[in-house]
């Protein structure tokens, strides 16, 4: 076992704004490896897009960023800005014709990841600023209107983290986890009545039933090793205790070895890939694999 080498705070960017933790806590039995995550996008173009891909992690919490590329075929010219939330955005201008993407990113990740039964709630006024968005309603995360469900799921779990591990359980147990049965358009409402998604839908309704109980909580957006099969996967961040926790409604028990990329209130702020102009993906490949150390 060894120490993480980002050892006094996450940095900055990714989202992980004023959040601190304990470093042997974290520690205790955790075990490292490395991993090669990547993907390949093919698109189309019957003219010039503008294109702005979010394909590059930041070291963080997990995981230690050891190197990363980009390649483009046909090569153009990119630049690359930090948003609102942290994230790393590449910014370029898509040539008519077949356009390609590959990305490739080494990365240091622990196999577990941080649980706290009993953690504690934080109250509002004792939030950071920057977690206070992770609050409100959004586009995909009706918080407003699943008060109800929220309630009754949690019901007799004390505050905080015992209650969104309760709404992670429950989303594991009462939704059905299916391909095509959602779109880039249903919310949380909607998966709140029909029961059946897609790892995005389980997130936006994981979200907004925590927030409707006042626990804020983001979407993340990345890699997970081992997943089957395998794609780009989502999962939710609480608050709690003075911290963010992860909770993914997909898997049975807590899982590490996770690459973040990109983090956000839904899923309109985490697109992997957002065009501007008469532009079609074609085909995308995900994989993530283990390196020796």
């Amino acid at each position: 076992m060894k120490p993480w080498r980002n050892s006094q705070k996450a940095q900055s960017g990714v989202g992980f704004h004023s959040v601190s933790f304990n470093l042997l806590s974290y520690c205790r039995l955790a075990t490292y490896m490395q991993l090669e995550a990547g993907c390949q996008l093919l698109f189309e173009a019957t003219a010039p897009s503008p294109l702005i891909l979010m394909l590059r992690p930041r070291t963080g919490l997990s995981q230690q960023i050891i190197s990363s590329e980009f390649k483009f075929e046909p090569d153009v010219s990119w630049a690359e800005y930090t948003d609102s939330y942290g994230n790393l955005c590449q910014r370029l201008l898509v040539p008519e014709g077949s356009f390609g993407v590959t990305t490739r990113t080494t990365v240091e990740t622990s196999d577990l990841i941080d649980t706290q039964p009993g953690a504690a709630f934080v109250p509002v006024q004792n939030l950071p600023d920057y977690v206070v968005q992770f609050l409100l309603p959004s586009r995909y995360c009706q918080s407003d209107l699943l008060g109800s469900l929220a309630n009754e799921i949690v019901a007799g779990i004390d505050p905080a983290y015992d209650q969104v591990e309760a709404i992670r359980n429950w989303l594991y147990t009462h939704l059905d986890y299916h391909y095509d049965t959602s779109n880039a358009s249903t919310s949380a409402v909607d998966t709140a009545q029909s029961r059946v998604g897609v790892c995005r839908d389980f997130v936006h309704l994981g979200i907004a039933l925590c927030r409707s109980l006042t626990i804020p909580a983001r979407m993340v957006v990345g890699y997970l090793y081992q997943l089957e099969p395998m794609d780009l996967h989502a999962w939710f961040e609480a608050y709690v205790g003075d911290r963010w926790y992860t909770f993914d409604a997909t898997q049975s028990e807590p899982r590490g070895n996770r690459v973040a990329i990109a983090y956000g209130r839904d899923a309109a702020d985490v697109a992997l890939a957002t065009q501007f102009g008469p532009l079609t993906l074609t085909e995308m490949k995900v994989w993530v694999e283990a390196m020796p150390l």
